[in-house]
This record gives structure tokens, sequence and C-alpha cells, in this order.
């Protein structure tokens, strides 16, 4: 399998593609308005705590607390003793009261787990992790460990040896996938950054106002070159020459011998166009993903969970149904998998396979989807079919969704996908110039609506117009505005027929 990413950088924007057979798989997308939070590190101030909740709010400067819970605030470990991972440490802290441990008013270090989503701030943790290219150190923790993406037992062993071995005192590190094949002598340099970077963030914990930022995690193209940029990756490719340069230098330090896979992109052409992104992207905006057999999946996303529907559209099949929905629900399952980590889609996710009636079809089914997450970064879960037969899944949700970065509620419908009907607004109108027209003696009223709704009074010799004007007792214009959205509606109180013809003269009937 070959791999590319591809760095379009441009108008204050940085977008990052990775290309697995030339086809787009991750999306990033990092701008003034699209910064990245997860990894900052604040100073913040505990405003308010939850015992029902088991939460507290901290102030970290953002537009809204964030949210920290319990499970995430690490200990005193006199007290507590915790000598294994934040997981472990969480459970402890089960049956811990949060009033225990932390006060209204206390300053406290934490660090953003994920984005603020929706209408909830975000969640943040007292466990701080520094990741580098090869390691992750946890200074609040005592604990080695192994990235699970290393499966060979052999080779766990051994990493988590040098692991053990070079991780400072009273403090966590974990080894990462990158690490593979890695020595002793790799990790040195990393570790000496990541230890020297603490000590400088703990210099800055107790200097400032409160709340401030003590830490920000770097940019995206130098975030892509430690976490993306391994040597499975084929190519890597930017348009900026300046951030091409930074790149270089970079690469350098952390893995000099892929220096030769970096190019620079000097075609006037865009660089997404070139490599087919820009088509790409706008797939991902799309509700309807079509697949290669002609059956389709619907993705519909609410703040609460996302859920898949899988539909043999134009696909028939050629030898009967159970084939073709066999067939159709495989295709899906591998699409569905590539749609969610492309538009990094987290939290609780159902998906509507077309119903099966062989168990042993199911479990293909479930073993198809298990297989293609595994190309996955981000955790996720395949629990199975519920009793309804529908399969249930989970995937770690960090960020927003890249929908959120892509796009923006409809300042019409407010994100519903919906507007009232000609018919309901029409409806409305007549309301209003009922509501308009009581106990006065204004002569008429000139109506601006979008030509959809103009047709419902004007159409069959303006029946429905007439009819308006003998139940009110009043002259009712309508004109049909071509450039109105379908719910925009004027209405012009008119004294008299001189000033409703002065009004209709003034407009541009080009339009």
């Amino acid at each position: 399998m070959s791999k590319k990413i591809v760095v379009d950088v441009q108008h204050g924007q940085t977008r990052v593609a990775l290309l697995e057979d030339n086809k787009l798989v991750e999306l990033y997308v990092e701008g003034e308005e699209t910064q990245r939070l997860v990894g900052n590190i604040y100073r913040g101030k505990v405003t308010n705590v939850l015992p029902g909740m088991q939460a507290a709010f901290v102030d970290i400067g953002l537009d809204k607390n964030a949210f920290l819970y319990v499970g995430d605030i690490n200990t005193d470990k006199s007290i507590f003793e915790f000598q294994n991972t934040p997981a472990e440490s969480a459970d402890k802290n089960k049956n811990i009261s949060i009033r225990d441990i932390i006060k209204e008013g206390q300053e406290i270090t934490v660090q953003v787990l994920k984005e603020p989503i929706g209408t909830k701030g975000a969640r943040v943790t007292t466990h701080i992790t520094l990741p580098g290219r090869y390691l992750v150190l946890l200074p609040t923790v005592n604990y080695a460990g192994v990235s699970r993406r290393i499966e060979d037992k052999s080779e766990r062993q051994r990493l988590k040896q040098i692991a053990e071995r070079i991780k400072p005192a009273e403090m966590g590190l974990i080894v990462r996938t990158a690490a593979r094949g890695r020595t002793y002598e790799d990790f040195i340099p990393d570790m000496e950054f990541l230890c020297r970077l603490w000590a400088k963030i703990q210099q800055k914990e107790w200097r400032g106002k409160v709340p401030r930022l003590l830490y920000q995690d770097e940019d995206l193209i130098y975030r892509t070159i430690r976490d993306l940029y391994t040597p499975d990756v084929d190519k890597l490719i930017i348009n900026s020459k300046e951030e091409y340069e930074k790149a270089l230098e970079l690469i350098e330090v952390l893995t000099p011998n892929l220096r030769d896979r970096v190019e620079l992109f000097e075609s006037k052409d865009g660089i997404f166009e070139y490599f087919g992104i820009e088509a790409e992207i706008e797939k991902v905006i799309q509700k309807k993903v079509w697949l290669k057999n002609g059956g389709y999946i619907i993705i519909d996303t609410t703040e609460a969970l996302t859920v898949i529907d899988v539909n043999t559209g134009k696909f028939v099949g050629s030898k009967n149904l159970e084939d073709t929905v066999l067939k159709t629900n495989l295709e899906a399952a591998r699409e569905i998998a590539h749609q969610v980590r492309l538009r990094d889609i987290g939290g609780i996710i159902i998906i509507d396979f077309i119903d099966m009636e062989k168990e042993e079809h199911r479990q293909m089914v479930l073993d198809v989807l298990k297989q293609a997450f595994k190309k996955d970064r981000t955790k996720t879960n395949v629990i199975g079919f519920t009793s309804l037969g529908l399969v249930e899944m989970t995937r770690k949700k960090v960020r927003q969704r890249l929908t959120s970065k892509l796009l923006k509620p409809c300042p019409y419908c407010q994100g519903t996908g919906r507007v009232y009907s000609e018919t309901m607004i029409m409806a409305k109108v007549e309301k209003d110039l009922e509501r308009m027209f009581d106990n006065s003696n204004i002569w008429g009223a000139l109506v601006e609506v979008h030509p959809d709704v103009a047709r419902l009074w004007t159409e069959d010799e303006g029946k429905a117009l007439d009819m308006l004007e003998k139940t009110l007792d009043r002259k009712i214009f309508v004109k049909a505005r071509s450039s109105f959205h379908i719910e925009e509606v004027n209405i012009i109180p008119v004294k008299g027929q001189e000033e409703l013809e002065r009004i209709l003269l003034s407009y541009n009937y080009n339009e």
C-alpha cells in the first residue's frame, strides 16, 4: 500500500491530507478559527464543584469553562498510592467525593483531553501527557507501557524493558508505535527533549495571572511529521517553500533517514486539485455516499450519536436476494470504516445494515468492519449486533468532526436541514396581515415574498388572493422577489392606490 502526505498552505490555513493508494483517508484543517486545543496545558481556577456529577468546572480562559471529571484528577500519591496508569488511577477515584480532592477557587494545572463540542466546554485532565517522536512522557504517574498497536510480544517486551530503564524516577513513559525496531540510543534525544519541556512548563506554573496558557501543542505540520510521517509513508509533499524548509529542518532532527522523501510542490495548480483531494472533500460534506456496486449509505450525525443506514440502491445482484444483501453489506462495512475515519466521527455509532437471515453472514460483516477499523489510529470498539439487528460501536471522541470545521449551521434553518413549507409561510403572512389591519384604517398592503410563495396566491387566476382580499376587506398586492430566501417576507402597509403605484415603479423589473 502506497502512502502520501499532502500539505496545502494558503490564506492563513493549513490542510493536511493522508492518502492511501491515492485515496483520501484522513484530513486535518487548522487555521485561526479552527486552531487545535487538544494537548494544550493551562493553569486554571476551579469555578464550581458539583458533587452530584462528581465533576468540576475550571476556568482556563476559553469562552466556556472546561469540564473536569473526578477520574481525571491526579490525587495525592501519599494518600491514594497511584502506581499504575491514569485509567487505573481513575478506577480508584470512583468512591472518592470530588469535594475531598479540589475546592472552589483552587488553582490547578490541567491539559485539554477533548475539544469543546457544541454547547459543551473542553474536557480536561490533571494527568499530563507530553508526546515526542518515539515516547510519551507522563509526568504525574509512575508507569511504563507500550503502544497496543505493537502486537509482537517479544518486541513489546523489549521496548517495555527500555522504557523502564530510561524513564525518570516517579514519572511514566509510553513507547509509541513509531518506536518499533528502535534502540535505547534512539530514545535518548526524545527523552531529554521531553524532560526539558516538562521543566519549562513547571517553571511557568507559578508565574503570571490565572487563567493562562502554559504550553501549546505544536502546529499542524509539526504534529504531522511527529505523528504521521513514518517509514511506511512514501512521500511528503508541501506547496509552501517556507514550510518545506521548516519541515526539512525538523525531519533532520526527528527522522533524518526520511529526508529524501520530502518534495516541494512548485506547480501553479492547486496542490489539492492536482491530487484529486478537493473533489473528495466535496463528498465529505454529503449525507449520501455511493458504493462502487450501486448501493449507498446515509450518514446522519446528531449531538448524541451517529446513525448510518445501508441501502442496496441501484445494485440488484446476479444470483439471489441473500447474495445481493451480503455483498452490499460487506462493501458498506469497508466504506463506513473509511468515512468514519475520514470525517473523524466520534462517540456512539449505530449502523443499520440490510437485514441478514444467516448468522454466518452477520459475522462476516462484523469481521470485515473490525478489520477495516484496524487502520484507524483513533480507538474504536465494535460491540456487535443488538437485539434489533443494529450494529453498535464506539469511537473515541477527541476533536470536533471534520464537517464542523468545513461547514457552519445554516442561518435560516439553524442546522435542522428543514425550512417552512410554502403553505406554512402563506398562512403566517395571512395572519400577520390580519393583525396589521385589525382596528386600523390602512387601505391595503404590498407583500414581498419568494416566487414559490407568491405563486400560491397568483395561480389559478389569483383566486386565493381574491378570497384573501374579501376576507380582510383590504387591497393586497403580491410581489415575487427572486432574491428572497424562501422564508423571507416583507409586508409594506399602503395608504392608497397612488402610493402603491409609486412603490411599484421603483422596482427593478429585471430582477
